[in-house]
């Protein structure tokens, strides 16, 4: 090819010193894909940008959330004022408003995770996900022999430790899903999200009686699970119902410990007979090897769902290369 053509020997267009139609298109062609690329860059480094911004916001949140709840939990303490059960609604609620408060003012957003039309569906469904999934454990450890059940309970006091489980499973995935979950997305994307949350939600639960290496890890598992739950709708509607409905079950159905503590009457008096890899010892059935393999197995699941669905977000390294998940769901 010789300086100054194309193509040897030159076209009738080259001589006369005009590009023929084809060398025009294409010269048009480069330039657009050059914008396009430009344009691709500068979005995703407005993405990185806005997603730093949104990490920093939910973590100034999370702040105002923790003095928010360890004053309210010393106020409680030292004055006595209320009981147990009202202390524990005391709490969620001061968690709520706090939340809220630190959407509308810091993160000025939405609050599209708390949603009040899907509420009733994803709240029910998860209860009964709860408790379907913890009548799993009990059902495998008294085929076992190991759970025994020793007669019936007390109806009485049920409707109040069903407001105690809501309150606790409001205030927690108040906490650990929309707050810590939602921080960790914005930097290490859906799945980062779905493990780290769900490891601190373990590690936060080594300080209840009883706790063991098997408890700390069936409670990790049970984090990533309501993890899941949360990504997968992304609402708390979900996760708070499972989680109420599992800690209802456990502690107020079966009558048995939850997390280390026993927390009023239950339907049913029993006891747990055998090795503490069963039993989960002080702990409860929580620390029980059989509940580890029913966290993973439903954990599995919803993994898969929110694969199967697309329903994930790329960690903050990644923004701008993948299509964001609200474009997928």
């Amino acid at each position: 090819m010789r300086p100054g053509f194309m193509h040897w020997p030159p076209t009738p267009d080259q001589i006369g010193g005009r590009l023929s139609p084809r060398y025009a298109l294409g010269g048009a062609s480069r330039g657009a894909t050059m914008r396009s690329a430009r344009q691709a860059h500068s979005s995703g480094e407005s993405d990185v940008r806005q997603r730093w911004i949104q990490a920093a916001l939910t973590f100034v949140t999370l702040l105002l959330l923790a003095i928010a709840y360890y004053g309210c939990v010393r106020l409680l303490v030292v004055t006595r004022i209320v009981s147990g059960y009202q202390a524990y609604v005391a709490v969620a609620l001061v968690c709520l408003l706090v939340y809220l408060v630190g959407a509308r003012f810091i993160e000025r957003r939405p609050v599209p995770e708390l949603s009040l039309a899907p509420a009733l569906p994803e709240s029910a469904i998860g209860l009964l996900a709860g408790v379907a999934l913890f009548a799993a454990v009990i059902s495998v450890l008294w085929i076992a022999g190991v759970y025994q059940p020793l007669g019936w309970g007390s109806f009485n006091g049920l409707g109040p430790a069903f407001v105690l489980w809501l309150a606790v499973g409001l205030q927690e995935e108040i906490q650990f899903r929309g707050l810590v979950y939602r921080l960790c997305d914005r930097i290490f994307g859906t799945w980062g999200a779905i493990v780290l949350s769900g490891i601190l939600f373990g590690l936060v639960h080594g300080i209840d009686p009883g706790a063991t290496a098997t408890a700390l890890s069936s409670v990790a598992l049970a984090g990533l699970l309501l993890g899941a739950a949360f990504a997968l709708t992304g609402r708390l509607w979900l996760p708070i119902g499972i989680h109420t409905g599992w800690n209802f079950a456990e502690g107020s159905l079966f009558g048995t410990a939850v997390s280390g503590s026993n927390l009023g009457a239950s339907l049913t008096r029993a006891k747990l007979v055998g090795p503490e890899i069963l039993t989960g010892g002080r702990f409860g059935p929580e620390a029980s090897i059989v509940t580890v393999l029913v966290l993973l197995v439903a954990t599995a699941f919803l993994v898969w769902r929110i694969a199967r669905l697309r329903r994930t977000e790329p960690p903050i390294w990644r923004a701008g290369k993948s299509e964001p998940a609200a474009n997928r769901a």
